[in-house]
């Protein structure tokens, strides 16, 4: 997990209110604890996250990667693209109760078109397909709450 995202979950930690937040994203898991106001927020890691000196321009490979990365990435080369997450959230089919879906299966669908909604934190984000084709399946309820990279559409 990279700093970036570390920082993001600890302001959303702080300025919640929130007392505690577990993240599991693969093998890392982080725990963030907010003490309170008069001390700072706590990170804590499952699993330490080793540090490599790299020169510049080169390649980090990592070694202790699942074995089965190699078969999902097969897998979505038979069945298409599949659109995830960009962020934790609430997935929302249509933009209000009252409106029809952005899409459904078997509609097409072009680059740049709307696909659903996340609300996090009080807004709502449009998520956009990445990839022009047609709606094979949808993967999440409508109202379901999604994680980080989860899926959520696969496109052929």
């Amino acid at each position: 997990m990279d700093l970036r995202k570390l920082k993001t979950l600890i302001d959303l930690v702080s300025e919640s209110g929130i007392s505690e937040l577990e993240v599991n994203e693969g093998e890392d898991r982080v725990r963030i604890v907010n003490a309170g106001p008069a001390s700072s927020n706590q990170v804590f890691y499952a699993n330490p996250i080793p540090t490599q000196n790299l020169a510049p321009n080169s390649a980090v490979v990592n070694d202790s990667a699942p074995p089965t990365l190699a078969p999902a990435t097969a897998a979505t080369e038979e069945t298409g693209f599949i659109a995830r997450s960009p962020m934790v959230g609430t997935f929302y089919r249509a933009p209000n109760p009252e409106s029809p879906d952005f899409v459904k299966v078997g509609d097409s669908v072009e680059v740049g078109q709307t696909l659903c909604i996340i609300e996090a934190m009080k807004l709502l984000n449009e998520i956009e397909s990445e990839k022009e084709g047609v709606i094979k399946q949808i993967l999440c309820e409508n109202g379901q709450g999604v994680e980080y990279d989860q899926p959520l559409f696969i496109i052929t």
